[in-house]
């Protein structure tokens, strides 16, 4: 009888150790099966805003300053947090569409959301090692975030996610999206399938409450996650010599906007449209200043 009852408290205690390592994991591989009937779901919302490469779409970025309202484009990306909502109702009623920026990929201490949901944060900069927060993103004052505790972070972006919404975003731009190729920075062991679970998580939530959003950079992944985003967004693939990648998301249809900070419109505009890229010469401080390739 006493071996018995060892031999069930031993078995108890294993499987309680192993309930509570599960429940702790950081990385989510569940989370792909938990959420499968809403993946590849670009299709599944009629309302959703699906820019068109054959559209040739022009558009202006502007993340800083006051939003310049009178630019002939048709569509504006702009900061979520900072603009308005009567800039964004200015430009839907001149018949503008309105994509909402947000940093889905690292820490930036100015955003007032971030004690609502992680209550060890105060002030304006955590410099804590609590998860999710990662190392120092150089050159901005920001952090990277663990995108492996995909649980802790979902609140936090669909929570931005409908305050887009609310708003009256047309579509989310959010950035940062390549973390696991910055593992310098990161001081992590992030991996393509970490980001992939991220990136389509992001994609689903999105779709799952109605909104359009685009794939920003995370060019290594383009083949895919093209069924789950609506539309890309890059920086620099003509300096880096990136550009023919974003031919699987042109092949579908579906728009690719991008900036470059260096260079010559007269080189680069020429290629861009023979690719069905809508691309624009931007100021790294992506004020009001533009250069579109509609020009040439």
């Amino acid at each position: 009888m006493k071996l018995l009852i060892v031999s069930n408290l031993v078995s108890l205690i294993a499987t309680t150790a192993a309930l509570l390592l599960a429940h702790h994991r950081i990385y989510q591989p569940t989370y792909e099966n938990r959420h499968r009937k809403t993946q590849a779901c670009c299709a599944c919302s009629p309302s959703l805003w699906r820019p068109k490469a054959s559209d040739d779409l022009t558009w202006q970025w502007q993340l800083q300053g006051t939003i310049d309202t009178t630019l002939n484009v048709d569509m504006y990306d702009i900061d979520l947090f900072d603009t308005p909502i009567g800039t964004i109702q200015q430009l839907k009623d001149q018949g503008k569409k309105v994509v909402c920026y947000f940093s889905a990929g690292s820490y930036e201490g100015w955003r007032s959301d971030w004690p609502q949901f992680f209550d060890f944060v105060s002030g304006d900069e955590y410099t804590g090692s609590e998860p999710p927060f990662a190392g120092r993103m150089s050159g901005w004052d920001e952090r990277w975030l663990d995108i492996r505790y995909v649980d802790l972070l979902r609140p936090i972006m669909k929570k931005r996610i409908e305050l887009a919404i609310s708003k009256g975003c047309d579509a989310i731009e959010p950035d940062n999206m390549d973390a696991y190729t910055n593992g310098a920075e990161t001081n992590i062991p992030l991996t393509y399938s970490h980001q992939l679970v991220y990136n389509k998580m992001l994609a689903d939530v999105a779709h799952e409450l109605g909104i359009s959003i685009g794939l920003k950079n995370d060019v290594d992944q383009l083949n895919d996650l093209v069924d789950h985003f609506d539309w890309a967004l890059n920086e620099q693939c003509f300096q880096y010599d990136e550009c023919d990648s974003y031919k699987v998301f042109v092949d579908k249809d579906k728009a690719v906007f991008g900036v470059e900070y260096q260079g010559f419109p007269s080189n680069f505009c020429p290629k861009a449209k023979a690719l069905g890229l809508s691309w624009l010469m931007k100021k790294l401080d992506l004020q009001v200043w533009r250069q579109g390739c509609e020009a040439f």
